[in-house]
């Protein structure tokens, strides 16, 4: 790049990072208190409702890119050309290619940077958050202890805790099972909560356990350490449930049977990975109806209000248009190249715009306009 084209370059690209900075504060700020169920309901800590925002961003950036690109490109363009620094740099000899191409490149990063996120970051996150969120669902810890509380669970249980440290460790804990009128109990000085094998596990020290055998006679047996299974006593759904925001483009491309069962039919998973594919198509399209809207036509002094309004509208649209085509194509798997058609051919149109607006318009000559009147 030349000198000139290093400093569009950078005067474009800050203005558009800052306006996905701003968009994506705003979506984070969202996400924050969507997450407060989590303390408030849930008695998770603050780690985890952050842990939980950080790893919904990137499907979230991944959305905002192409409109932080378009609204950062209009407010840098709409600068330079009302401080007529467009206008010099044509001046001095560029080309219009020249000119733009510091904003295109600008517009192919964007776009590289959203396929990345879509094919390697956004499944990554969303899985941690799938498993996250259904840690917390099936976090005992929460569910079933209540420091100095009889709190009753499922399937006739009932667990008493009378002190919880902040290690998670649990002091005098008593348990009262009633499964269909054969009752237990336990009592443990100490347990806490863990899994074996990737079952959910109580884990008593010094324990001992009660019943009352067929015979009447009381059964009392007394453990070091003994696990009690909870399997039986969380929620029927042990599996984590992926959706196909979750998988990444092999498992989209190529579903296995398992996956098929639990994320979606394979129309849903191929519009999903089509549209991973041609959404990074968004940021070409929103560089180039930017430019349009500034470059693509005569120089104002009052404004582009009008234009800008136009190009916003028809961006809008355009994303609009697209939304539906990924829905779309869930259902006629035809519909999947118009994903990657029309961002294309808004780019085409808008950039087409942008060249003719170049040339000069030409009166067309009229016969007979040089004759002479005869006098």
């Amino acid at each position: 790049m030349t000198l000139i084209q290093g400093y569009l370059f950078r005067q474009i690209l800050m203005p558009a990072l800052a306006a996905c900075a701003a968009l994506a504060g705003i979506g984070i700020l969202s996400q924050s208190l969507d997450q407060l169920e989590i303390i408030v309901e849930r008695g998770q800590s603050v780690w985890v409702m952050i842990k939980l925002t950080l790893l919904a961003t990137p499907q979230l950036i991944a959305v905002i890119l192409p409109i932080g690109l378009f609204v950062g490109a209009l407010i840098a363009l709409t600068r330079l050309q009302r401080e007529q620094e467009l206008t010099a740099a044509f001046a001095s000899g560029m080309t219009r290619w020249s000119v733009i191409s510091p904003a295109m490149r600008i517009s192919v990063m964007f776009a590289l940077a959203s396929l990345a996120m879509n094919l390697f970051v956004q499944p990554w996150a969303q899985r941690q958050a799938r498993a996250e969120a259904f840690a917390i669902r099936t976090d005992l810890a929460a569910l079933l202890v209540e420091e100095g509380q009889f709190v009753q669970g499922p399937n006739g249980l009932t667990v008493y805790v009378q002190d919880i440290e902040q290690n998670g460790l649990m002091k005098n804990l008593f348990i009262y099972l009633n499964d269909d009128g054969a009752v237990r109990t336990w009592s443990a000085s100490e347990a806490r909560f863990g899994r074996i094998g990737g079952e959910p596990v109580l884990t008593m020290i010094d324990a001992s356990m009660q019943e009352y055998s067929s015979r009447g006679v009381l059964n009392y047996l007394s453990f070091d350490r003994f696990p009690f299974e909870l399997g039986p006593y969380v929620p029927e759904d042990q599996r984590i449930r992926y959706k196909p925001s979750d998988l990444y483009l092999t498992q989209l491309l190529s579903p296995s049977p398992a996956v098929l069962e639990q994320a979606g039919s394979r129309g849903e998973l191929l519009a999903e990975a089509h549209s991973r594919l041609s959404s990074p198509l968004y940021a070409l399209a929103a560089m180039a109806m930017a430019l349009a809207a500034i470059l693509g036509g005569a120089f104002s002094r009052t404004g582009y209000t009008l234009r800008i309004a136009k190009a916003a509208g028809a961006f809008l649209a355009l994303r609009i248009v697209g939304y539906g085509l990924v829905a779309a194509s869930a259902w006629n798997g035809w519909v999947n190249v118009l994903q990657y058609l029309v961002p294309a051919l808004a780019t085409a149109f808008a950039l087409r715009l942008l060249f003719r607006a170049l040339k000069p318009r030409r009166r067309r000559s009229r016969v007979g306009a040089l004759r002479v009147r005869p006098t």
